[in-house]
């Protein structure tokens, strides 16, 4: 309570600069002009047009409002003074924002675009009516629309009118797909996409030159019915004759074939690259001109390519190969460009030219840092050197180095040594195809995918014992283009820890009947295979302004699934192998046997520009079996922490109603076999790049059995939902564009474990109930 009395002064502060920014609101409005203080959308009619959906059309909007009534930015831009000389008032005035002054254009312009904008949603009768409330004595105005939507026309009927016999036969056989039908309502902006639709499906199929531009829709409305008779009609191709452009209503749209296929490695343009030189190499059906370098193989590249001399051009094979290059670390940019030409029948060709430029061969990198835990020195040295093209065929050689040494002080008797020491080393090559012994060509050209081999080795000196932990991997991964969807496959992940030296009763101890810690420390070895995928459908491109790239709702799925010891169990099955304490054991150690899964989903509702909420739940469960027990410590669940719930430290609730105040290694049982998360935040935009946050979390873990060290961790159906903790909280990021820090408060709601205060959110306790985190980026 001292500690929330301390507060008092803050709070006191921030109230008295609440009154502050209210206060003087419009001492930069020029004289004679109004501060848009308010606008409001008013909807008569049909009740299924919001306010919410017609606000982005507004021209003019007031200065944002922080919690719906505060205008911070406002009020920090007002803290400034005239003199714009001074750097002080030139800096405030950056991290705030001007006030909004009253224009009547614009306001006549709104109430335009908000017509047209229910017009193309089909109210053709709408009308929009801007009515202005002002009080000169503030110097503000309120604009107030009153929209009446009247009645929607539909579409009662679709006809076609297509003379291209093979393009209607081709868009009639996928009528299946058509997004409209009779019954939708009259909206332009569906027509629209499509157009963009049929035009994608002839383009994969040939029509190369072909765009939504052809393609009309013609509505015959009458002023006494509701109804809309349309009709869809494919233009034939324009043809230029004499330089005159004109319409041939017999002429036909052309299928385009690939004819040559050139790689251009020094990254010029069509019109700059001769078709052949002294540098041109023929490999199968490409042709590849080099400049000075010949960084890339003509191999490694036709494998690349999905164009084929004499197939018909499809505009995913454009994709595909965009795709594909892209997983060559070597090019710096690509650009595929596709030149018509005219075969010796009159055939219509197309040749593909690929432009690339080469990033650089190799780099080298490293870090220092220093350390002192309560007095004890220490440092760290680290090296990274990657090379993009180890042989010819951008394969990627990435080799890391790190050593940390720390001296420590006291008496060592009857230790191994008095330091903390630790060498690492990991070395991986990623080829950027798929690799598999006996893997025909086709085969590797066909899966678009990236195959990694990887080597770790980390060597361990402590007082108290010597451990050395090694590992190799053998990954495939394979994006799409926009890297919005993600594939990861482990076929093969080992892990093998071994203690060659310790000091004497060690394991007995540190955990004399923890069997969780003593795994931690004792040898053993895991041989998994996984799974991990990832969706979203957040694609933004860059080169357009914020306003318009903002995506109504963004959503993120995560899921995971692995498996380990199966093939090593079904050996020693088939071998009779002998069991040592009830387990199979590979080189003398028991090795782990059990399945995990995972998955998350998280979505954004983006309201508006400046405000969001998002919605997180997440769960997972792990199983061991076999030739284990309990899972192995690292792949347990654990909860709390910065992307948790919040009001609990990470590692510091569960599993279950566990109490975690019994020993100080309880941080070795507080994790569980089964996971639950939930969370709520919604997201403001303050001012300058300041964003707040107020969120609800909910969620534990459990584990599958009943283990004499984690009492009251065991998951029950009857139970389960009475030991869900919940925290809630604020929040506060500063988003640079290209990361975000985030700093939140977490207070305890609901608490789960057993001996301690319930239900905090009653009786809470600053010292008690409240948990500071700092972290990068979203919590989901």
């Amino acid at each position: 309570m001292r500690k929330i009395q301390r507060l008092i002064p803050s709070i006191a502060y921030i109230c008295f600069i609440l009154l502050i920014t209210g206060c003087g609101a419009t001492r930069h409005v020029p004289q004679g002009e109004f501060m848009l203080d308010d606008v409001s959308i008013e909807i008569t009619g049909d009740k299924d047009v919001s306010s919410r959906d017609l606000v982005n059309y507004l021209k003019q909007s007031p200065n944002h409002e922080v919690l719906g009534f505060w205008k911070l930015q406002l009020g920090t831009y007002n803290l400034s003074g005239r003199d714009t000389t001074k750097w002080y008032n030139r800096w405030v005035r950056r991290m705030g924002q001007a006030p909004v002054i009253y224009t009547q254009s614009l306001t006549d312009a709104s109430a335009r675009q908000l017509k047209q904008a229910l017009v193309n949603r089909g109210y053709l009768e709408a009308a929009v009516k801007a009515d202005t409330l002002m009080q000169p004595s503030e110097k503000k105005i309120k604009v107030i629309y009153r929209v009446h939507t009247g009645q929607p026309r539909r579409i009662s009927s679709i006809n076609y009118e297509i003379h291209d016999t093979a393009v209607r036969r081709f868009v009639l056989s996928d009528s299946l797909q058509f997004t409209i039908k009779p019954g939708d309502r009259f909206d332009r902006d569906n027509l629209d996409s499509e157009r963009v639709l049929i035009t994608q499906r002839l383009r994969d199929n040939g029509y190369y030159s072909f765009n939504k531009e052809y393609i009309t829709f013609y509505a015959d409305t009458s002023e006494y019915s509701k109804n809309v008779d349309l009709t869809m009609t494919v233009r034939p191709p324009r043809q230029s004759v004499n330089a005159i452009v004109k319409t041939d209503s017999l002429s036909q749209h052309s299928r385009y074939y690939i004819d040559k296929i050139y790689f251009v490695m020094n990254g010029a343009g069509v019109e700059g690259s001769p078709h052949v030189t002294a540098d041109t190499v023929y490999y199968k059906d490409v042709a590849v001109i080099y400049g000075k370098d010949r960084y890339l193989s003509p191999g490694a590249l036709q494998q690349k390519c999905f164009f084929s001399p004499g197939r018909l051009y499809r505009a995913s094979d454009v994709d595909r190969t965009y795709e594909s290059l892209a997983r060559l670390g070597i090019l710096k940019s690509i650009n595929i460009e596709l030149v018509p030409v005219t075969g010796a029948e009159g055939q219509h060709l197309l040749d593909v030219y690929i432009l690339l430029s080469r990033n650089k061969k190799q780099s080298i990198t490293f870090d220092v840092e220093g350390t002192n835990s309560e007095g004890d020195l220490g440092f760290g040295l680290g090296a990274t050197y990657q090379h993009r093209n180890l042989a010819k065929g951008s394969q990627l050689l990435t080799a890391r180095l790190r050593m940390n040494y720390e001296s420590l002080s006291g008496t060592f008797n009857g230790l191994i040594n008095d330091r903390y020491t630790e060498y690492a080393g990991e070395i991986g090559i990623t080829f950027p195809k798929f690799e598999f012994p006996f893997a025909s060509q086709k085969v590797r050209h066909r899966l678009n995918v990236s195959t990694e081999f990887a080597l770790s080795f980390n060597y361990q000196e402590r007082p108290e014992y010597t451990r050395i932990i090694a590992g190799a991997a053998w990954k495939y991964k394979w994006v799409n283009r926009s890297n919005t969807r993600r594939h990861n496959f482990d076929l093969l992940d080992i892990n093998y820890v071994y203690l060659p030296e310790s000091t004497q009763d060690f394991l007995d101890q540190i955990a004399p009947d923890n069997p969780l810690l003593r795994y931690s420390y004792e040898d053993h070895f895991i041989m998994s295979m996984g799974y991990r995928y990832y969706n979203t459908n957040k694609s933004i491109p860059s080169s357009l302004p914020r306003k318009y790239t903002l995506q109504p709702v963004v959503y993120t799925i995560r899921a995971s699934i692995e498996t380990a010891g199966n093939l090593l169990y079904a050996m020693s099955s088939l071998a009779d192998a002998n069991r040592h304490n009830g387990v199979y054991n590979v080189f003398g150690i028991s090795y782990s046997q059990y399945i995990k899964g995972d998955v998350d989903y998280a979505i954004t509702r983006n309201i508006n520009q400046r405000h969001s909420l998002a919605f997180h739940i997440g769960g997972g469960i792990g199983m061991p079996y076999g030739n284990s027990s309990v899972l192995p410590f690292e792949k347990r669940f654990y909860a709390g922490g910065a992307n948790g719930v919040r009001g609990w430290g990470v590692r510091t609730l569960g599993p279950g109603s566990y109490d975690s105040r019994n020993t100080v290694t309880d941080f070795i049982n507080q994790c569980g076999d089964i996971r639950l998360d939930l969370s709520l935040e919604y997201r403001a935009k303050l001012f300058w790049v300041l964003e707040g946050a107020a969120f609800l979390d909910a969620g534990n873990i459990w584990t599958i059995h009943n283990y004499e060290n984690q009492p009251g961790g065991m998951f029950r159906f009857d139970s389960f939902y009475k030991q869900i903790a919940v925290a809630y909280g604020l929040g506060l990021r500063f988003d640079f564009t290209y990361f975000l820090l985030r700093l939140d408060l977490g207070m305890k709601a609901h608490n789960p474990s057993a001996g301690q205060e319930r239900w905090p959110v009653i009786r809470p306790n600053w010292n008690r109930d409240a948990t500071f985190h700092f972290a990068v980026g979203y919590p989901f």
